[in-house]
Formats: structure tokens, sequence, C-alpha cells
């Protein structure tokens, strides 16, 4: 999961408290326990995680949690529990395979539905899915789907985050996001975008007036970053756009965006000058413009003043020139700060002493003097 992923986590956690909260003696609609036995018979359970899915009660089985009133089935959780397990063997003894059969669409309460990591063996992603019009929350990152996400999924007008992570699924369009207007968060982090560069994604974007975090890193979006005449990014905190195919410059509009919190548009590609606009983000904490090779700034403007809240700063691999000023003191937050492989020159100021938060610094690679105060000659550089 990137660094980036903390507020879909939040929210993700706030869902799980409130279904977890229903009372075991609730009992389940019939009609959704017919559904759900359904649902079981067309998946793979190797490791028999639905051992549970055998009682009358389906509000009692693993991954499964109902309305404490109704009885109704409101969210079906059955991510893989060990994604990230350094044994790929046993990542496989807790995956699910098989098909995702159309009897999901009789669940009518449904609102939250997670299968990531598991392994639907390539299958193209149902497009059923689209009439599970109460859905909020759609999880199907690293699920072992591919193919053309299909645009059925613009029916669900409730939906608050949706996660398609994967290198195996398409994009032609961004026509059908036109339906989701309730989408607080968006990852399609590796899936082919390569077909909307010549079209204005960012004006199809930017139409979400309550987008709270925007991430296509790794999608081949490639040429000029647009600059439409208009967006509606009004809420937006995160956006990360890193490892993509531009040859643009940082667009304007950006540093507009006054609720940004977090920025990575690392090794895509970028040129020109770094806004100073950027430093003056009032909500900005993260920024990493890494290995973009031809990005460029003049140091005792960049650090000049601003970054008030900065706490991560990235800009290796660039073009930044000049001499460090002792502004750069004032950036009390930051606790890691890389600026190497660039054209930065003369001495090190003696301010960065009063960076007394910093636990890792790069200046390496520069044409640099000096030394660096003892308590910073530790760190992780």
């Amino acid at each position: 999961m990137s660094q980036a992923g903390w507020l879909i986590v939040v929210y993700g956690l706030l869902l799980a408290i409130s279904f977890s909260s229903t009372a075991l003696a609730i009992e389940c609609l019939a009609s959704d326990h017919e559904a759900l036995l359904d649902f079981k018979n067309g998946l793979k359970d190797s490791h028999s995680r639905l051992s549970s899915w055998r009682n009358t009660n389906c509000c009692q089985w693993h991954g499964i949690y109902c309305d404490n009133i109704t009885g109704a089935v409101i969210a079906i959780d059955l991510r893989n529990p060990q994604p990230v397990d350094s044994s790929p063997r046993k990542n496989e003894m807790w995956n699910l395979s098989g098909e995702l059969r159309p009897s999901l669409m009789k669940l009518k309460s449904l609102r939250h539905l997670d299968l990531s990591f598991n392994t639907f063996n390539e299958l193209p992603i149902p497009k059923f899915l689209g009439s599970l019009v109460n859905l909020q929350y759609l999880n199907l990152s690293n699920a072992g789907f591919t193919g053309l996400v299909p645009p059925h999924l613009g029916n669900l007008s409730h939906l608050k985050s949706l996660d398609l992570t994967d290198y195996s699924l398409h994009v032609e369009n961004l026509q059908w996001m036109v339906g989701l207007v309730s989408l607080k968060y968006l990852v399609l982090d590796g899936v082919d975008l390569s077909l909307l560069a010549e079209t204005d994604w960012v004006s199809a974007l930017g139409q979400f007036p309550y987008l709270i975090e925007l991430h296509l890193s790794y999608c081949q979006l490639s040429g000029h970053i647009p600059s439409p005449p208009s967006h509606n990014f009004t809420s937006l905190a995160v956006l990360d756009l890193s490892t993509n195919n531009f040859v643009s410059k940082i667009p304007d509009w950006l540093v507009n965006i006054t609720t940004l919190q977090y920025i990575d548009i690392g090794l895509s590609g970028l040129y020109g000058k770094i806004p100073l606009g950027l430093r003056d983000l009032p909500k900005l904490q993260y920024l990493n413009l890494w290995d973009n090779n031809n990005l460029t700034a003049s140091c005792s403007e960049l650090f000049m003043k601003g970054w008030g809240k900065i706490e991560q700063l990235g800009l290796s691999f660039n073009k930044l020139y000049g001499t460090l000023p002792s502004s750069l003191g004032n950036l009390t937050s930051l606790t890691y700060l890389d600026l190497s492989f660039n054209a930065i020159e003369g001495v090190i100021p003696s301010s960065i002493g009063q960076l007394c938060n910093l636990n890792s610094l790069d200046l390496s690679e520069n044409n640099m003097a000096g030394t660096l105060p003892e308590f910073l000659q530790g760190i992780d550089n």
C-alpha cells in the first residue's frame, strides 16, 4: 500500500468498526442467505476460509456483516488477509479464486465489497457489479481480474471509494465515470490509461467535488498534463501521478489546490521550472518530484520562504542549482529531505542544524562544501 493511502485506510477502518458492531443475535434475511450460498458455490476456497458459511444465520459468517436492525447483508469483506506475506505459497493458501456469480445482485442492501488480493484467474470484472446500486465501497485491487474495466461501474452513484489497482486492467475512456457523483477515493494504480493520453483526463476527473484522493501511478499516461479551463478539485488532499511517461511541465492549476497534503509526481518525465507556488500550499506535507531529471529551480528562491507544514521533500535527480539559503532551517517539520544528484553548490548552511526532526537526509552528488552538525551525521543518508 502506498504511503498516500492513509485516508483510504482510515475510511475502511471506520466502515469495519461500524460493521463489527452488528449484534450476533441478528438473523440474516433468508433471501440473502440463499444468495450468499450460491455466491460461495462459485468460489474455490483451498484454505477453507469460508468454513463458517454453513449455519442458517449468515450474519455470523466470516467476512459477512449485517444491518443490526433489519438483518440485511450490508458488507462482504473477503480480502486476502496476508497480501504481503513473504511466502507466495502461503499467500496462495489464503487466496479465493473461481468465479463471481450474479447472485450477488440479490443482496439489495450491500454497501461494501472487498475482494482484494485474491486470484480470480484473469477473469474480466463482471458487468453485473454495476447493478449493486447501493455500493459505497468497492475494492477489487490485485485480485487477478483482467481486461477492460466495465463502464457499467458508472451506475454506482453512491460509490465513495473505488480501488481497481492492477496491471492487467485497462480503460478506454472516462465517460462512464460521470455517474460516480459521490466518489471520494479513486485508486487506479497500474491500470493502463494509455488511451487517454490525447484526451483531457484532468477535466474528466476534476468533476468530482468530493474527491479526496486520486491515485494514477504506473498508468502509462503520456504527453502533456492537460490544463483544463476549470476543474472542481475543491477537496483533493492526495495526488499521485508518479511513474508515468509525461513530457510536461508541472501544470499551473496544481498550485491552486489549497487542500493538497500529498503530491507525488516522481519518475514521470517532467521538465521546466518547479513552480514556487508549491511552497505556499498551506497544507502540503509531502512532495516527491524525484528522478524527473529535467526539473529546475534556484535553491535560494525555492527555500526562501513557505513550506510551513512540509514533512517529506524528495527532489533528487533533477537540476536544482545555486546555494542553499539559511532559511532552509525554517523547515522544522521536515523528517525526510533528499536533494541528491542535483547541481547545488556552496556551503552547507549552519541553519540546517535547526532541522531537529530529520531522520533521513541526502545531499550527496552535489558540489557543496562544509560539514553537517554532529546530530545529523548519524542519521540515515
